[in-house]
C-alpha cells in the first residue's frame, strides 16, 4: 500500500492531479452535453466512431473509462517524463474545455 502512495504523491504533482480532474471532468461533461443537444435535435455527433453509440450507455460508459484509462496513462507517463505528460495534459484539458464551451453554447444558440 505505501508503494501505490508514494507512486500518487510525487513532488509538485498537485498541478498534474488537478490537470486530470479537469480533463476527466471535461471529458464526461462533453458526453452529458452531446447526449442532450442530440436527444433534442440541436446537434449531431461528429465523430464516426462514436455516432453509433449515442444515446446508449456504452457511449457514457466509454467517456467515462477512457477518460480514466487516458488519466493513468498520462499519470504514468508524468512518473517519468514531467514536462512531456504536463504539456500533454494541458493540451488535453484546455481542448476538452474548449469543446465543453462549443456544446455549452450550442444549447443556448440553437
Amino acid at each position: 500500500m505505501e508503494k501505490i502512495k508514494a507512486y500518487f504523491n510525487r513532488p509538485g504533482s498537485r498541478t498534474m492531479k488537478y490537470l486530470l480532474i479537469f480533463m476527466i471532468a471535461f471529458v464526461v461533461l462533453d458526453g452529458v452535453l452531446t447526449e442532450y443537444l442530440i436527444a433534442t435535435g440541436r446537434a449531431w455527433e461528429a465523430n464516426a466512431f462514436l455516432a453509433p453509440l449515442v444515446g446508449n450507455i456504452g457511449f457514457m460508459l466509454l467517456k467515462i473509462f477512457g477518460s480514466l484509462f487516458c488519466a493513468l496513462v498520462l499519470w504514468d507517463i508524468y512518473t517519468r517524463h514531467q514536462r512531456l505528460a504536463t504539456i500533454a495534459a494541458w493540451i488535453a484539458a484546455a481542448g476538452y474545455g474548449l469543446i465543453v464551451v462549443w456544446n455549452a453554447g450550442l444549447c443556448f444558440l440553437v
